[in-house]
């Protein structure tokens, strides 16, 4: 039995983070719940118990075997050092630490094993990558990529809770009409969408498409060019992605729905005469990244379309983390 520490315990990911851990039957001994100071000391009901959240400090992480970290990317920075040196085991849900050349970046369905090599800190990636490797890798691993571009279509969860109050209050005044105010979001998102998540970068893309670009190789471990569009809508969880991938060969749609239909994590959702296709909604709360709209590209001989959504909670986030946990302890990478 392990004891574990969520560190960022009041935000959404943490929250899915402590439903995920009950779900899935942790073996925990201990759980504690870490915040800033802005939130430390509320009380968190769950399972039938009151549970208090401290505050996080650089002395909270003693006898802690894992923590589960979504505290953002300067807390991460912070603490997260302080709990290897504590002994703990720290998966981060941050954008810390993910392109560092010491530190793993894992989806167990792609690369399970590189847990194996970790000094401390293991990174998820983000939400948008984490729906696409699962995906790509047993295609790629039948027939080799040779590009991907990607659209992505990203709930508002993505950006928190301020977030998804935000699109709840904007659709609220819209709908009365009355003045419709952005404070979270770069532009109004009710009833609208815009292609801008994080910042632009002197390329002119945002960090969000580098960070897919460049985590999906990691991770991958081979060198796909990707392009990406990362674009915000008015859904509260859930990721939609419009993918397109060249291949070296042709692939046949036929066959990608087999191989899909037997990967890890991978639900195939498609049947258009049916009007059958992944959405946002059929996917939340759950753990698997559905994938539908599989055709062949009639724009080059070689290439496949593809529509992926997933619960951006969940599997690009909180799931992925606690998985990364049991594959410590199947690897018998912990002492309990």
């Amino acid at each position: 039995m392990y004891n574990v520490a969520i560190l960022g315990a009041t935000g959404m990911v943490g929250q899915e983070m402590l439903k995920t851990l009950y779900q899935r039957n942790f073996p925990f001994k201990s759980l504690k719940l870490l915040a800033s100071a802005r939130t430390g000391g509320s009380i968190i009901e769950f399972n039938g118990q009151k549970m208090t959240v401290e505050i996080a400090s650089h002395e909270s992480f003693k006898d802690i075997h894992i923590v589960l970290s979504s505290a953002g990317e300067a807390v991460s920075r912070e603490l997260a050092p302080q709990a290897v040196k504590a002994g703990a085991v720290v998966i981060d849900n941050t954008n810390a630490f993910r392109m560092d050349d010491d530190v793993p970046l894992v989806v167990p369905e792609v690369n399970a094993a590189a847990i194996k090599k970790h000094k401390g800190i293991i990174a998820n990636p983000n939400c948008s990558t984490a729906q696409l490797v699962v995906v790509l890798k047993p295609l790629h691993d039948y027939i080799p990529i040779k590009r991907v571009v990607v659209s992505t279509y990203q709930s508002v969860s993505g950006a928190g809770k301020d977030a998804v109050d935000e699109l709840l209050n904007q659709a609220k005044a819209f709908l009365e009409g009355n003045e419709v105010t952005s404070k979270y979001l770069p532009k109004q998102i009710a009833f609208n969408l815009f292609p801008h998540i994080d910042v632009f970068m002197p390329n002119d893309y945002t960090k969000e498409e580098i960070k897919m670009t460049n985590e999906t190789k990691k991770i991958m471990g081979a060198d796909i060019p990707l392009t990406a569009t990362a674009v915000r809508v008015p859904v509260i969880i859930g990721h939609s992605e419009a993918v397109t991938i060249e291949f070296e060969k042709p692939f046949s749609p036929q066959k990608a729905k087999e191989i899909l239909s037997k990967a890890e994590g991978v639900k195939v959702f498609d049947n258009p005469v049916g009007i059958e296709y992944p959405t946002p909604i059929m996917a939340v709360g759950r753990d698997e990244t559905f994938v539908g709209r599989i055709r062949e590209d009639i724009s080059h001989p070689c290439g496949l379309n593809l529509w992926i959504v997933s619960d951006n909670l969940r599997k690009g986030a909180a799931l992925n983390a606690v998985q990364i946990a049991e594959k410590l302890i199947e690897f018998k990478m912990l002492q309990d």
